[in-house]
């Protein structure tokens, strides 16, 4: 539970150093010519609960995985679910509408509250928006469009979950 006075979530040593290597994850990874300010990563921090944060990390290839601050992770359905490939892909092929609206940062603080981090990506370095949780302004199209496609991705990892889930249980009845 977070404490009160600073609204923050308890995490596990894994989930710190799991984010801090996506954050820090190297473009040359992807044997790719990207432009100084062209985004390759997007990572996430979302509060689930007031004790639950998840990171969702996904990269331009359309790599996607999501990181509990309990150490948890779900990871590799990209590898097995096309839906979520195009999904992430599409959320970070997309993620430099917004990089106007970031400012470059080195400080990769966890959120406090509710409200998401995002962290995109870039040779040039990493850039940071805090967005508050359930409010985008209507004269913010590009962020309200993020959004969206961000919450797609969530979705397609749900679904690419229960597939799995379904799929253990089939093969644990058999």
């Amino acid at each position: 539970m977070p404490n009160r006075a600073t609204d923050r979530y308890n995490v596990t040593q894994k989930y710190l150093m799991t984010r801090g290597q996506a954050i820090n994850f190297p473009p040359q990874y992807f044997n790719a010519n990207f432009k100084k300010d062209q985004v390759f990563g997007v990572v996430i921090d979302i509060p689930m609960t007031s004790e639950i944060l998840t990171t969702m990390v996904c990269f331009i290839n359309g790599a996607a995985n999501i990181y509990f601050n309990n150490g948890g992770e779900y990871t590799g359905a990209s590898q097995k679910y096309r839906n979520l490939v195009q999904a992430a892909h599409t959320l970070v092929a997309n993620a430099g509408q917004i990089l106007s609206k970031c400012e470059k940062t080195k400080k990769y603080d966890l959120p406090k509250g509710r409200t998401n981090n995002i962290f995109l990506l870039t040779r040039n370095g990493v850039y940071k928006k805090e967005l508050a949780a359930g409010f985008i302004p209507e004269d913010e199209p590009e962020l309200r469009s993020f959004y969206v496609m961000y919450q797609r991705v969530l979705s397609e990892i749900r679904n690419c979950q229960l597939k799995d889930d379904a799929a253990n249980r089939m093969a644990a009845a058999k």
